[in-house]
């Protein structure tokens, strides 16, 4: 990283189908060697299999299941005068989306199931209904931030 200026944010562009940031930020999480369309089909497939699911919208369950497991605090690790100690830091606004979609691809890809569309959508569906893993990892870190909270004040 440079350090004589900060690296400038790229706009995301949508998706082509839905026309929603949410869905192209969650194929670059799937993403593997490259291969775009296929994270994107993936993503379509779970999309439709939440569709006859639930018969809701899709999009809208992705929206309650992102919110649903975006964090408010985690910890992070600070060195004071020796010793290094947890210390909770309130989450940023796109590191907390960010988060939530990394969470619910890695625990999708752990899922047992046949194919990677359903396990994502079984996910999705979790998140959306506050159960599953991504709801439990939100958890953890909310507990680790709140044992720590004695050391709140080595904050930056």
């Amino acid at each position: 990283m440079s350090r004589r200026n900060k690296a400038k944010k790229r706009e995301i562009e949508p998706d082509p189908i839905y026309k929603s940031k949410l869905i192209s930020m969650l194929s670059v999480r799937i993403l593997k060697n490259g291969k775009k369309g296929l994270a994107q089909k993936i993503i379509y497939e779970s999309l439709d299999i939440i569709k006859n699911k639930t018969q809701n919208e899709p999009i809208a369950i992705l929206e309650k299941a992102v919110r649903n497991t975006t964090p408010l605090v985690e910890v992070k690790a600070r060195r004071i005068g020796g010793s290094t100690y947890q210390v909770p830091m309130e989450v940023r606004a796109y590191r907390g989306t960010n988060l939530s979609l990394r969470w619910i691809t890695q625990f999708s890809i752990k899922r047992t199931g046949k194919s990677m569309p359903a396990k994502l959508a079984n996910e999705i569906i979790d998140a959306a209904n506050e159960n599953g893993n991504a709801i439990r990892k939100k958890d953890e870190t909310h507990k680790m931030a709140e044992a720590n909270k004695a050391f709140a004040h080595y904050r930056y």
